[in-house]
């Protein structure tokens, strides 16, 4: 069979998925192998400007239905159908789009360009095991080889990129979002943490100041947003024992001075009263519960982009 008549019999690539969340793109590679081939596109390389990270993915299973995004929308189909013949044709391939690439009739607005490694899946261990670590909220690594054509768990790197001639995709738990509060703030940023994916724990009368050693790690953000200023100290002293990349609190500049004062009362040093992030949110003042939840988030979702790029 010649490529036209390849091309002829291959299923047209079709969405079937509207996520980027690499948790969820690596499910759908293990729910769709049950079926049939599976092949995984990853970002490998960028020249100039990207709509995404090294190390995003293209999911695509032998129906042509994919997953996942490698630039803001305008390649994924084209990827698509680069791994449906790769799948046809059984061996690993590499795609090149935009800046350098024989296929001129596809442009990136931004003007750079994006290489894509294109994996026949062969099994799925490599992948159930970092999905396992995902939902212990630990993070993961996978090691692309292109000339083994094989996809393995790896050390868990600083960044993705090329390591002695594999590619490294990083892994990390999504955001705990962990909201005290008895307050309309609290409730909106909630609602909104919730939609934007986040792991959203509001503590009440459940949960008290002494859970949230088993609630917080290195990937928990708290937004402590009570208006008054004692029932939000055993909130902090604990949050600020834990490793939680984000604390921010409810209040002006005064009350933090306020707050600061009392909390070296209780002995809390210096270093960790400057991890608070007072007054809470990227911008304000704010004279709204809606307009105050997504300052809070906007600064949550920068934090973690510095703590985890």
């Amino acid at each position: 069979m010649n490529g036209t008549e390849i091309l002829n019999v291959l299923p047209t690539p079709v969405r079937v998925l509207e996520s980027d969340d690499p948790a969820e793109l690596l499910r759908f590679a293990v729910t769709s192998f049950a079926r049939g081939p599976v092949a995984v596109a990853t970002l490998t390389g960028i020249r100039g400007s990207a709509a995404r990270r090294l190390g995003s993915h293209v999911v695509i299973a032998a129906d042509g239905g994919y997953a996942g995004f490698v630039s803001g929308g305008c390649v994924e189909a084209a990827v698509a159908a680069e791994a449906l013949l790769a799948m046809a044709d059984g061996h690993d391939r590499t795609a090149v789009f935009g800046e350098g690439s024989p296929f001129f009739d596809i442009v990136l607005p931004c003007g750079g360009g994006i290489t894509i490694a294109i994996h026949v899946l062969r099994d799925v261990g490599a992948i159930e095991h970092t999905l396992h670590n995902l939902a212990a909220r630990r993070p993961a690594a996978l090691c692309y080889d292109p000339q083994q054509q094989a996809l393995r768990c790896a050390p868990v790197p600083e960044r993705p990129g090329w390591d002695n001639g594999g590619f490294l995709s990083v892994y990390h738990p999504v955001t705990r979002m962990v909201i005290s509060g008895r307050s309309i703030e609290a409730q909106k940023l909630a609602q909104l943490a919730a939609c934007a994916g986040y792991d959203t724990l509001a503590l009440g009368p459940s949960l008290v100041a002494d859970d949230i050693g088993e609630l917080a790690d290195a990937y928990t953000a708290f937004a402590v947003l009570y208006h008054d200023p004692d029932a939000e100290l055993p909130v902090l002293h604990r949050a600020l024992q834990s490793p939680a990349f984000y604390i921010g609190a409810l209040g002006s500049m005064r009350t933090h001075r306020a707050r600061a004062e009392r909390l070296r009362g209780m002995g809390i040093p210096e270093t960790d009263i400057a991890r608070i992030k007072a007054p809470i949110g990227m911008f304000g003042p704010t004279r709204d519960a809606s307009s105050l939840a997504i300052s809070v988030l906007a600064d949550v979702a920068a934090a973690r982009l510095a703590a985890f790029a």
